[in-house]
């Protein structure tokens, strides 16, 4: 028998073929160092502009308990401003350790992003474990991670999380002085420990970037078969929409983050034939952006899709801030002037029906279904075909030789049939979806439709910025009901345009 050499943090492993290869070792998840089977105590500091509803420890509940944690009491503040040092002012902090002295929790989970001396100064007054609300999605993440693909993607961002609050960990094993002739170069643990986490990170990275490189080329070979993405807030019923439209029997729990992988299964969509649907991770306000950073090779899916399907839960109170909430995460994955159509999920459960009036309200083109009854899915098919008709537009574009960063764009967003080199510039003949082409008469590019049409130019953004807001709430710069709203409620559900996050259009 011959033995294969492995190099060093790799590892000889069997792929779905039967083929043996060489793939990185991945640090499997301890159990014992989660956060399974404690008590916790949750605390949240809500500042000015902080949306709440009336519950302020719904979402967080959610994450604790998805991370095992038994919720044992709730302590909030309102300031104006965080206290430098403990984030919570000097009398909750007493507050907080009187609730804990008298339960049995031996942790405080906070709703805030907090520094590392705010942590250690917290675990110091409180005599407990202290984490903040990134620290507890990263380990909901990593107990849930079973692809190769996730777990590489859920230790990057635990790395980059933690490499910052290395900081004094161990000041006890610094470099000593032992008299002349005893002191040379040496090196503190902390060092040593920072220099490792950074080798690591670099490896991570570069594993990473190779699934993703991976991963665009499989996307790329579907050439001429349509893509469409689920996308959403986590736990708004993405995988069981999924698992109606195609049988995909994927895991449809009713938990945050019960999907990290990405799933594509075929959909015969009536009336249009085979197309491909996604289903991916789910998004959260405040998402780590180490996570966001990390999973860009998981959402490859979604960058490259014709048409995304925002699934939203139109039972929840925060309905329309999730819906605010996934268009920043969007953004800042690059992806955000996609054709979308809005679905409005979970129509039949309670609260649904006095929270379906105010969402069509901002976004009268919503559809309304339930995964789980069948309720508006043939309305749903019928716009995702109309959507996939429509939302492609055939140009001629006039650009100088010297805008390179343009002509690269193209090459990324578009698909260029031709390009015609002359001295003084370049005319290219691409056809590419309706929101980018509008994305680009909106930044005033010299350019001619071949066939299709643009969105017109008041659907290109949003007139609010604030889309979170309840639909009578008198805002004083842009009040809901302004006229110019109810004209123009916005595209999302229209498949006209970029999509675009309301809360940063003033």
């Amino acid at each position: 028998m011959n033995m294969v050499p492995v190099r060093p943090g790799k590892a000889l492993l069997e792929n779905a073929t039967g083929k043996k290869e060489i793939r990185p070792l991945v640090h499997t998840h301890d159990r014992s160092q989660s956060l399974a089977s404690e008590h916790g105590v949750l605390a949240r500091l809500i500042l000015p502009g902080h949306f709440t509803t009336e519950d302020p420890f719904d979402e967080l509940r959610g994450l604790a308990q998805t991370a095992g944690i038994e919720v044992v009491g709730t302590v909030y503040q309102k300031r104006e401003h965080p206290d430098q040092s403990t984030y919570l002012g000097k009398g909750k902090v007493d507050e907080l350790a009187r609730l804990l002295s008298g339960t049995d929790a031996d942790v405080v989970v906070f709703d805030n992003d907090l520094t590392p001396a705010q942590t250690r100064n917290l675990e110091k007054a409180l005599n407990v474990k202290v984490i903040d609300r990134s620290e507890l999605i990263l380990d909901i993440f990593a107990t849930s991670a079973r692809t190769h693909e996730a777990r590489l993607a859920v230790e990057l961002a635990q790395l980059e999380y933690s490499l910052p609050r290395l900081k004094r960990m161990w000041t006890h094993l610094s470099r000593q002085t032992m008299g002349v002739g005893m002191r040379g170069p040496g090196e503190k643990q902390l060092e040593v420990d920072r220099r490792l986490a950074e080798k690591r990170i670099h490896d991570l990275r570069s594993d990473l970037n190779k699934v993703e490189q991976r991963k665009a080329r499989e996307v790329a070979s579907r050439e001429g078969t349509f893509g469409v993405s689920l996308v959403g807030y986590t736990n708004a019923g993405k995988s069981t929409l999924m698992n109606t439209l195609t049988d995909a029997g994927v895991e449809a729990a009713d938990k945050l983050f019960a999907t990290l992988d990405t799933r594509t299964r075929k959909w015969m969509l009536p009336g249009w034939g085979p197309v491909l649907l996604s289903d991916t991770v789910g998004f959260i306000r405040d998402l780590p952006h180490h996570l966001i950073a990390s999973f860009r090779a998981t959402l490859e899916e979604a960058r490259q899709a014709d048409l995304l399907l925002h699934v939203a839960d139109v039972s929840n109170p925060s309905v329309l801030h999730q819906i605010s909430s996934v268009y920043k995460v969007l953004k800042e994955l690059g992806i955000e002037e996609k054709d979308t159509l809005l679905i409005l999920n979970k129509a039949d459960c309670e609260g649904a029906e006095t929270r379906i009036p105010l969402v069509m309200e901002r976004y009268p083109n919503a559809i309304p279904i339930s995964a789980k009854s069948g309720f508006g899915l043939p309305n749903l098919s019928q716009a995702v075909s109309d959507a996939l008709t429509s939302s492609f537009v055939e140009l001629e574009i006039k650009l100088p030789v010297s805008d390179g960063k343009t002509i690269a764009w193209l090459s990324s967003h578009a698909e260029v049939l031709s390009k015609q080199y002359h001295d003084e510039y370049t005319l290219i003949h691409c056809r590419l979806p309706k929101g980018a082409a509008g994305k680009l008469a909106n930044q005033g590019f010299d350019l001619r439709v071949l066939s299709g049409k643009l969105p017109e130019p008041s659907k290109r953004g949003y007139p609010d910025r604030a889309t979170y807001l309840p639909a009578h709430h008198d805002d004083e710069t842009h009040p809901v009901g302004h006229t110019e709203q109810a004209s123009n409620p916005g595209h999302v559900g229209t498949g006209d345009g970029p999509m675009q996050d309301p809360a940063e259009v003033a």
